[in-house]
């Protein structure tokens, strides 16, 4: 029986592909030097339609948990007059099925879950992404 185990552990090893470089997969590096964040309050065109826009602010220290949510408290549509941060949208009021609803939807309040702050670093793979401006569509009208 040893055998056999034996010479299935040699055919397998000959034939399953090595899943890991050469780096053994307990060895640790040093870590990256963490990006800088974009912080500079501009608000950044969006990259799509319906893209969530990006944080354009710090949000170090801001409690978002079940019992919090800082970004409300400018955000919100009650305090943006006073703060003169853009009010979150009209869907983030509407249940699931459209009904709208005097407060934040709970499927809305966590912020971070679809908007992220902004950070300086090269992409991780190539953007070959191209804007309906730039493949010849003119917005309507602008003829």
């Amino acid at each position: 029986m040893f055998a056999a185990t034996t010479a299935i552990g040699q055919v397998v090893s000959q034939t399953v592909p090595q899943l890991e470089g050469p780096t053994p997969s307990m060895e640790t590096g040093a870590a990256a030097i963490l990006p800088k964040w974009v912080i500079d309050d501009q608000r950044r065109m969006r990259a799509y339609p319906d893209q969530p826009p990006i944080i354009p602010h710090s949000i170090e220290g801001y409690e978002l948990s079940v019992n919090a949510n800082r970004c409300l408290t400018c955000h919100k549509r009650e305090f943006t007059q006073d703060s003169g941060a853009p009010m979150i949208s009209v869907t983030h009021y509407m249940t699931r099925d459209g009904q709208m609803i005097a407060d934040v939807s709970p499927r809305r309040y966590f912020c971070t879950a679809c908007h992220v702050p902004q950070a300086n670093t090269q992409p991780l793979v190539r953007n070959i992404f191209k804007d309906m401006s730039e493949l010849g569509f003119k917005p309507a009208g602008s003829e």
